[in-house]
């Protein structure tokens, strides 16, 4: 694909960026607000601004995903122009060290194969993963948990601490295991006698029902998103079914409205 000539080369582009940011940050006259942000009263955003990110994808949306694929970009921008004035890093530091990952990541497509793929009979996967175990190691990690970021969404760490842990023999066999399990949490849910009991039992349901979904071989991410989706569509159906009433229906008549928009859903499918 050829570059418009209308827009800047990709080296003029993130040039241009980079001056931004720094005359946002520059101590005289720089943005008051730019200029008192750190790490921690920024990441936030950069949290937001991935998930507007996935969003914009999940609705097809091209041109706010071109304007969400900057705001994040920007969000790098910012963390590494921070960390340059602290004498740490700067961006150049950032892309050169993604891009040396990425080579090393796939000596098939940027050296000889030979050298570091692993073994020519495991899966993509396998071999994905035993190239960053090698990484983790390197910086000194022991622990198949080391690495997993505590800032993940909880039912995408939960599925990821289940996934380590199952490359190392640690995982039930079939689905049969995890769906008793599961029924023994909600059991002790029921049986929890305090606020402390309830919130750590609780804990222990969402987490065996991560492993429910994955011994199926579904993303548990995947999986609530998409019934997330289901129900926000069927409560706005019997929002406009009741016609602005819906708060002051009974629940037997909110759950026949309920009912109905399944039912509408049902012939509807193909």
């Amino acid at each position: 694909m050829t570059t418009p000539a209308s827009t800047p080369l990709p080296a003029d582009a993130i040039s241009r960026i980079l001056a931004i940011m720094a005359r946002l940050r520059d101590p005289q006259s720089g943005c008051e607000w730019d200029r008192a942000q750190t790490f921690a009263t920024i990441f936030p955003y950069t949290i937001e601004e991935a998930y507007e990110v996935a969003d914009a994808i999940t609705r097809g949306d091209m041109a706010a995903l071109r304007e969400e694929l900057g705001d994040l970009l920007f969000q790098v921008v910012f963390h590494s122009r921070m960390a340059e004035e602290a004498g740490l890093f700067a961006f150049a530091d950032v892309a050169n060290a993604i891009s040396d990952k990425m080579e090393k990541r796939h000596p098939h497509i940027f050296g000889d194969a030979s050298t570091g793929d692993g073994d020519p009979d495991q899966s993509r996967e396998d071999r994905w993963e035993a190239l960053k175990a090698g990484e983790r190691a390197a910086k000194g990690e022991q622990s198949a948990m080391d690495g997993v970021a505590v800032a993940l969404p909880a039912l995408m760490r939960a599925e990821k601490l289940q996934k380590r842990a199952a490359r190392q023999g640690f995982d039930w066999p079939d689905t049969v295991g995890p769906a008793v399990k599961l029924a023994e949490e909600a059991a002790e849910l029921e049986a929890a006698r305090n606020d402390a009991e309830r919130l750590e039992e609780a804990g222990d349901l969402l987490f065996a029902a991560v492993n429910v979904v994955r011994s199926h071989g579904i993303a548990p991410e995947d999986a609530l998103r998409a019934a997330n989706a289901k129900f926000e569509r069927r409560f706005r159906a019997m929002e406009a079914m009741a016609g602005g009433r819906f708060a002051d229906l009974t629940l037997d008549e909110q759950e026949a409205l309920w009912q109905a928009v399944k039912a509408s859903e049902a012939v509807e499918a193909p």
